[in-house]
């Protein structure tokens, strides 16, 4: 894990609020305050420039910063205020050339924005900077963080927490920084508020009791997680049709500190469709927060090794899928017809059976909530007909252990053993000596104990040589993996 010199100081406000409270009817520019159907935001903007990203409101509400720019990748790119000063809105005035997406500090002492550069059309990197106050307005904007990894829409909370969206693995998630002494690690937040899709785009309240994010697949929408108590978060919810429209982008958005109004922006191609809308969204915060959650695939199912004639005993882990509304709504059903000799008991989650012949087998097991709202994961079971598996009952094991081979060199079965010193999901794999995989011969849940798979080579269709096997057992409920390799020789 890459750990990255942070940049931040402790920074204070320079400049002091202003004395007076803004009236509440000039709050927000004096516009009218939407109900639940989005409305624009009227934002000043440049000739062939557009007034949108993320916008960020002073916590007295009298500084409004906002983008403008001309396409995306940007060319042209500006942030811009208005103030409440004497008594009325001034501006917008340019605070910045060349940043957007602009985002206050807690107490308003700092000002982070980010910096997008093409490096290619298709490929364009973001960079986060923050800049401090001074007396007579922003100091320089400076590089938030010395990784070269991208950086997103930085924020921090009430909580001392900060977080942006990154490339910890390749694809854009919604992350945490956690900073340790002087160096900071940029963690994914994970399943389920980031998948295998682009997450970046997003707000987290100050509170940090959700968070309100663009994800970049068809419909290109918002969506809204809400923060669990044991500190992960909920299957995302799409904010609606109210908010999200077909053949539109939604994304950037931002919430005042009342929770009570969203800003983002909505638009498609070409750039001159695009707009800072606003939205009362308190109610739809608190109401899709009481409405049922999904359930969610959360843990694969691993795919499953068993030999012609060997029973088949296996378990899924309660853990596979989650219902943010409590697992104990979930019941289980097979979504695939099952051979004659497999059977599927929903209640223990098992699958138990003696295969009849080699083969490939698809499973899909489905979990449905009580408000019949599903969720599905498909595994392969490979029935192989060149190994069998027993355990060796009354050994005493007290370790995990692979052994050498007997006999070996062997032609044209051959038995290895192993003992697991806990329960554990363990495989078994068979290598060429160049390091290309064979075969599995093992690939299941199985007991504390003592085991021998035998190995025959008459249906592999291998010449003379040597061959690497390898035991993998991941003990269940904890992080303790062993693993083992050892080499055997075949005389065909």
């Amino acid at each position: 894990m890459k750990t990255f010199a942070l940049s931040l100081l402790s920074l204070f406000l320079l400049n002091a609020c202003y004395a007076q409270p803004i009236p509440t009817d000039s709050l927000y520019l004096a516009q009218t305050r939407p109900g639940n159907t989005p409305v624009i935001f009227q934002l000043q903007f440049s000739s062939g420039l557009r007034p949108v990203e993320r916008v960020s409101i002073s916590s007295d509400g009298k500084e409004i910063y906002y983008s403008e720019l001309d396409e995306w990748p940007p060319h042209t790119s500006r942030i811009k205020c208005y103030k409440y000063l004497s008594n009325k809105w001034q501006g917008p005035f340019v605070v910045f050339e060349g940043f957007i997406c602009p985002g206050l500090s807690m107490n308003d002492s700092t000002i982070y924005m980010q910096r997008d550069t093409a490096l290619t059309p298709s490929n364009v990197v973001s960079w986060s900077y923050y800049s401090t106050r001074n007396s007579t307005g922003w100091n320089t904007p400076i590089k938030l963080l010395s990784t070269n990894m991208q950086t997103h829409y930085f924020q921090e909370t009430q909580l001392k927490n900060y977080y942006l969206a990154s490339t910890p693995g390749g694809n854009s998630d919604i992350c945490k920084l956690v900073i340790h002494n002087s160096d900071t690690t940029i963690l994914s937040l994970g399943k389920p508020i980031n998948k295998a899709d682009v997450e970046n785009d997003f707000f987290i309240a100050k509170d940090e009791s959700y968070i309100i994010f663009f994800r970049l697949i068809s419909p290109n929408d918002l969506f809204i997680s809400y923060h669990k108590s044991n500190g992960s978060w909920t299957n995302p919810k799409s904010l609606g049709p109210n908010v999200n429209t077909s053949g539109n982008y939604e994304c950037c958005p931002y919430v005042t500190s009342d929770n009570k109004y969203l800003f983002f922006t909505r638009g498609n191609w070409p750039m001159n469709t695009y707009y800072t809308y606003w939205v009362k969204v308190d109610n739809i915060i608190d109401s899709l927060k009481h409405t049922n959650f999904i359930p969610y695939l959360k843990n694969q199912i691993p795919n499953q090794t068993d030999s012609v004639g060997q029973l088949f005993n296996f378990t899924f882990p309660d853990s596979t899928f989650v219902d943010d509304d409590g697992n104990s709504t979930l019941t289980y059903s097979m979504g695939y017809t099952l051979p004659s000799w497999l059977n599927f008991n929903p209640v223990t989650r098992t699958f138990y059976g003696t295969p009849t012949e080699p083969g490939s087998i698809s499973l899909k097991v489905v979990a449905t909530d009580s408000a019949n709202a599903s969720a599905s994961c498909t595994f392969t079971l490979n029935v192989v007909n060149h190994t069998s598996i027993h355990q060796i009952n009354g050994k005493i094991v007290n370790e995990y252990k692979l052994l050498q081979n007997y006999p070996n060199p062997f032609n044209p079965s051959t038995v290895i053993s192993y003992s697991l010193l806990n329960n554990s999901n363990v495989s078994i794999k068979l290598y060429d000596i160049l390091g290309k995989e064979i075969t599995t011969l093992v690939n299941s849940f199985q007991k504390q104990g003592m085991y021998e798979v035998t190995l025959d080579m008459n249906n592999l269709n291998l010449s003379s040589g040597l061959y690497f096997y390898t035991l993998k057992a991941n003990e269940l409920n904890s992080n303790k993996v062993f693993k083992g390799t050892k080499v055997m020789s075949y005389l065909k």
